[in-house]
């Protein structure tokens, strides 16, 4: 008896442990997959909206819908996998429709996809997510235009302000003004005018957005209160 206490003291017994895996870790474990096949999915649906609105010129019908699927990659699985769709569809415009394309979807469309689907995982109000739509669709444009102009050997800003002196000019008419509008005016006023575009643009997405989004059970904050009055929207209790 007193052996054998004495080789239990000596050699005590191995616990056993059974791992035990934690519920979160298996639920981020089961969610990979799915997280890796929605992104894919939804760049996909990117580059194809933008392949069908390049071939088909359907207007402003499809460009409604060009950083949608970017953003809603944002609500539901965060930044990284929304970097990844962007990537991947800028990567599969690029063997669709060449480098150029590739290029101009992702400034500023896809980026605008990503900056959306910040702000509204934020939930910060429309005021905030159409303003900073609205200036980087500006810059968007101006890169495209750069881009474009690179390309084409031509300088395609001087026929968008050519554009603008004759607005300004009739502006300047139908005021009475005599004065001849200066170039600093003219510029000012085409930057100005790609804004005020940008903002209108910003604001049908926000409201396609809205009507989509809440759908797929991925709601993004809720408008003014006078756009829910002109829509006759009424909040669920």
């Amino acid at each position: 008896m007193s052996d054998s206490v004495s080789r239990n003291e000596e050699y005590p017994s191995k616990h056993i442990e059974t791992p035990v895996s934690h519920p979160l870790a298996v639920k981020s474990k089961s969610a990979a997959p799915l997280k890796m096949v929605e992104t894919a999915f939804l760049a996909s649906t990117a580059s194809l909206i933008w392949f069908i609105n390049y071939y088909l010129s359907l207007g402003p019908l499809l460009r409604i819908f060009f950083p949608v699927p970017i953003a809603l990659v944002y609500l539901r699985w965060g930044a990284r996998a929304a970097w990844m769709a962007t990537t991947v569809s800028g990567l599969l415009l690029s063997v669709l429709l060449g480098p150029t394309r590739g290029i101009l979807y992702i400034m500023p469309f896809a980026l605008m996809g990503v900056l959306l689907g910040a702000v509204w995982h934020r939930r910060a109000p429309w005021i905030v997510s159409i303003s900073l739509g609205a200036l980087l669709g500006t810059i968007g444009f101006f890169f495209r235009f750069w881009v474009l102009s690179v390309l084409s050997g031509e300088d395609l800003w001087v026929y968008t302000i050519t554009q603008v002196t004759r607005f300004t000019e009739w502006a300047f008419l139908r005021l009475g003004l005599l004065a001849q509008p200066s170039v600093l005016l003219i510029e000012a006023a085409a930057i100005a005018l790609v804004f005020v575009q940008n903002i209108v643009y910003l604001f049908v997405v926000h409201l396609a957005s809205w009507f989509l989004l809440d759908r797929l059970g991925n709601s993004i904050p809720r408008p003014p209160h006078w756009v829910q009055v002109l829509m006759d929207y009424e909040e669920d209790a």
